[in-house]
């Protein structure tokens, strides 16, 4: 015989059979699809990149979670969670940029405070992998700091890791929790189609044998040639000597890295790319750091442009150096957090820009 809420449990079935599935296009809300469906997500920001975190949630359409970070006199990290989240999907976002070290640890308390306040899922979205280049032993007595940092969230409590295009992707292997490596190649390719014209005539350069790997898939995607640079390093920081591998004359040269620090080396690279006869070049990063002498050295170099991501916060670089542009990659963070939270594929954002 059937129950009174029988009537309510056929129609129930019904909609699930035809419930539609999501999808990125100029007709779909996806603040009405979370709104409507998946309620059980929040989103905080530490301080080291609230603009990236707030681009994030309004591509969403949700609020960002409410939490004040302070320090107190002796510069000991103070959080403060300033909303419930029993129970909730938590996704926290802190770029390895800035003060790295108090903008690590404040990650780490966040993580620990949303874990004990009894989040059902803690996920870490960290666009600039801090401590990523400490990635080996390299030499004897050397730390690996990126392995060490890998270790401190888990024991934070995370239970989800989401980042871009890591240093060395090995330090996924670091991690006993699931661990997102973002691409930006999708939106580097969808930019130097829509601004370098001459991109059917141009040769992608990797500045080390390191970046060989990134470069060839960018120029397979492209159709067109790769070449790289030799370099060897007297210490850190400082480059010896270069050695340029393929011929790049009479054309547009794309230098292509997944970070640029104090810039000496895309500096020297180019330097070297005009000497072998390119007619242009062009500098695309993931992570702009910029530290110490870069942006004078940019100023002073024949660079076109030099076009970073904006995982790290650029306003003040942009503002002192006109040859930067932002490419934003906040989408591609959104998406791959309403994919978590649903349970569908990331692998998608590997080779698209979701719109």
């Amino acid at each position: 015989m059937p129950g009174p809420y029988s009537a309510d449990r056929n129609r129930a079935r019904c909609l699930l059979k035809n419930k539609p599935t999501a999808q990125f296009s100029p007709k779909f809300s996806v603040g009405k699809y979370l709104g409507r469906k998946m309620p059980n997500i929040k989103v905080f920001s530490g301080s080291s990149h609230p603009d990236l975190a707030q681009k994030v949630v309004d591509r969403l359409g949700i609020e960002l979670g409410r939490v004040v970070a302070k320090k107190f006199s002796n510069l000991e990290t103070n959080v403060e969670i300033g909303e419930s989240v029993r129970g909730e999907d938590v996704y926290i976002v802190q770029s390895g940029s800035g003060e790295i070290n108090d903008n690590l640890m404040e990650l780490l308390i966040m993580i620990n405070a949303c874990k004990i306040a009894s989040a059902s899922r803690v996920t870490a979205v960290i666009p600039c992998f801090p401590y990523a280049r400490q990635d080996k032993k390299d030499k004897s007595r050397a730390p690996i700091s990126a392995k060490l940092v890998a270790n401190m969230l888990s024991v934070a409590g995370a239970d989800h890791i989401i980042t871009m295009d890591l240093h060395a992707s090995q330090i996924q292997g670091f991690f006993d929790i699931p661990v997102d490596n973002l691409y930006a190649e999708p939106a580097v390719l969808k930019w130097i189609k829509e601004n370098i014209p001459e991109w059917r005539n141009c040769i992608i350069v990797s500045p080390d044998a390191g970046g060989a790997k990134r470069v060839t898939s960018i120029a397979d995607r492209l159709n067109v040639d790769f070449a790289l640079i030799h370099k060897e390093r007297k210490k850190a920081n400082e480059v010896a000597a270069m050695v340029l591998v393929g011929d790049v004359k009479d054309r547009v040269a794309i230098l292509v890295d997944d970070m640029a620090d104090t810039c000496g080396t895309i500096c020297h690279a180019a330097d070297k790319l005009l000497e072998a006869g390119a007619t242009k070049v062009y500098a695309i990063l993931t992570h702009g750091i910029f530290s110490g002498p870069a942006i004078s050295r940019i100023n002073n170099a024949c660079f076109e442009a030099v076009v970073v991501t904006n995982s790290i916060p650029q306003d003040r670089h942009m503002k002192e150096c006109s040859k930067i542009q932002v490419i934003d990659v906040s989408m591609m963070f959104a998406e791959a957090v309403r994919r978590t939270h649903n349970g569908e594929s990331v692998s998608y954002l590997f080779s698209n820009v979701p719109y």
